[in-house]
């Protein structure tokens, strides 16, 4: 066989480089967190924060993930990261463990969800978790998954707590995303004022409506001067959560101001403010209220427009104390 074949037949049984996204300097991470902060691709709680992604990388790096399987595994619950079941599960797999635990029919019948741990070379953890322990820690009966899946819930608090005494260091100390939003969920309200040891933070509130309403065009101008849009949303939420409804008005006020009004639409009438008002006091939903709110700006006169923007907000305010 000729030294060329040779080369030819070896080349063809090498297998295929495959295409892999995985950053490997800081700075292309950082870029690579961008480009996912903008993608509707990643779960909703990533979006517009690249900061998180970047974050969730690394956390999934140091478990031993690539970057989308971390960002699709990894849940962060007030700023704890914490793993998804199934993620949690398939760590442990992975490191040769044996799981064994009570299937949802048995958890049904018995009143509680058991699994055993086994790992290799060492002794197997067995933890139970039990309705009476749901009770307990105010679960049983709370709406939600306790309420649509109560025995499937209870089976995840039993893995959590073996897996978190059998195999910390898989873990790298995260626990399970399930047991966080449960602790979230039943804390005390946020009104107390208080935080106790060992208690979850409470939920971030979402921006207030006549905060928002007042720093739109300042964001919007800030954007349309260079910054990206991805940046100034990681910005907003770490102040407040972004609803998305905000984030649409935010986008849509960013579209407009990239393309501006054609010739023609200046001879457009403008906006009568008495009618306006009426409008917006016969508003019955706060989107029916953002859509009449968008016509403001179109109101020429200056006393005028202020004045409309006062009862903008203040129908506002008045509908989401009623909801």
């Amino acid at each position: 066989m000729s030294n060329a074949l040779a080369a030819q037949q070896s080349t063809a049984l090498r297998p295929a480089s495959q295409f892999d996204l995985s950053p490997q300097t800081f700075d292309q991470a950082l870029e690579f967190s961008k480009y996912l902060a903008a993608s509707d691709m990643v779960p909703k709680q990533y979006r517009g924060k690249p900061g998180d992604c970047l974050i969730a990388m690394q956390w999934g790096y140091e478990v031993g993930m690539k970057p989308l399987q971390a960002l699709q595994s990894i849940a962060a619950v007030n700023g704890k990261p914490s793993l998804y079941g199934d993620a949690g599960k398939a760590m442990l797999l992975a490191a040769g463990c044996h799981i064994d635990e009570d299937d949802v029919e048995k958890v049904r019948a018995n009143g509680r969800a058991r699994c055993k741990i086994t790992r290799p070379g060492r002794p197997p953890v067995e933890r139970t978790f039990s309705i009476e322990d749901a009770k307990t820690a105010r679960l049983w009966g709370k709406e939600g998954p306790w309420t649509n899946y109560p025995y499937r819930q209870m089976a995840w608090r039993a893995f959590w707590f073996a897996a978190r005494d059998a195999a910390a260091d898989l873990l790298r100390g995260m626990g399970g995303a399930e047991e966080l939003q449960d602790m979230v969920n039943t804390a005390p309200a946020a009104a107390q004022g208080e935080r106790h040891m060992g208690q979850a933070e409470v939920v971030q509130p979402d921006w207030p409506a006549d905060r928002w309403a007042a720093g739109l065009a300042k964001w919007v101008d800030g954007i349309a001067a260079g910054k990206p849009l991805a940046d100034v949303l990681a910005w907003l939420n770490s102040k407040a959560k972004v609803t998305p409804e905000q984030e649409q008005q935010l986008r849509a006020e960013v579209e407009k101001r990239s393309n501006p009004a054609q010739p023609g639409d200046q001879d457009l009438p403008g906006v009568d403010p008495e009618k306006l008002i009426a409008d917006i006091n016969a508003a019955t939903t706060l989107d029916a209220v953002y859509e009449r709110g968008g016509l403001i700006d179109a109101i020429a006169d200056e006393a005028a427009r202020l004045r409309v923007t006062e009862i903008f907000e203040a129908r506002v305010a008045e509908l989401e104390q009623a909801a």
